[in-house]
């Protein structure tokens, strides 16, 4: 006897399944790349203090000259599980986070590469122990970069994540089975003993039980 095959998942479930999957692989792989930028070099700096003290040189990690970078990096990385654990209003919220952070990372990382991220004068001098002195930055643009690619990548998956969020499955969705167990069979029935002819001796005791329950025996 041959079974049924099993039903195909609907085209709209899988392709849902799918979407997921690229949206959890974008916010894994952005938050990674951020947190890789963050600990990496930004910008050499250049100190040039009042003689007779010599100029220094210092150089500046992301975490330094962007704090925010290192932060939306983790947001990501958690946000990864996130879509995965919520559904409907909460699944639209975590994409608008993403997408927010997206931004920050995506800006925080143009402006290093631009040269136009304003470290400040107070800032670097201050984490040297100084007071006032001339600061040359002179950026280094390979992992703001990596920042401004995590950037949009993050923006990529909080878009996706709002607008197609609400057709994909969660991880608490229960599916239906296409199959009932089957019934359990009833116990067969215990064979009933022939009825034997009554004795003397089955009177007799019938006899006593009756009197025993107040019954008068001879009617």
């Amino acid at each position: 006897m041959s079974h049924p095959a099993p039903s195909a998942p609907a085209p709209a479930t899988a392709r849902g399944r799918r979407e997921l999957t690229v949206a959890v692989l974008l916010c894994a792989l952005s938050g990674g790349l951020a947190l890789s930028a963050s600990g990496e070099p930004w910008a050499d700096v250049t100190v040039v203090r009042e003689p007779p003290l010599p100029p220094t040189a210092e150089v500046l990690t992301g975490g330094q000259a962007a704090p925010l970078v290192a932060a939306c990096g983790l947001l990501l990385l958690a946000a990864a599980l996130a879509v995965i654990a919520v559904r409907g209003a909460g699944r639209v919220v975590v994409g608008l986070l993403v997408a927010a952070s997206g931004g920050v990372l995506g800006w925080s990382g143009l402006r290093a590469v631009t040269g136009s991220l304003d470290l400040g004068d107070a800032v670097v001098t201050s984490g040297i122990g100084l007071g006032e002195a001339q600061v040359t930055v002179d950026p280094v643009a390979t992992w703001p970069a990596v920042a401004l690619v995590a950037g949009v990548l993050g923006v990529l998956a909080g878009a996706l994540v709002v607008l197609r969020g609400g057709e994909w499955p969660g991880m608490g969705r229960r599916y239906e089975r296409t199959g009932q167990p089957a019934a359990p069979e009833p116990a067969p029935a215990r064979p009933t003993r022939p009825a034997r002819p009554e004795t003397d001796e089955d009177r007799h005791q019938a006899a006593w039980k009756a009197l025993d329950r107040g019954d008068d025996p001879t009617v």
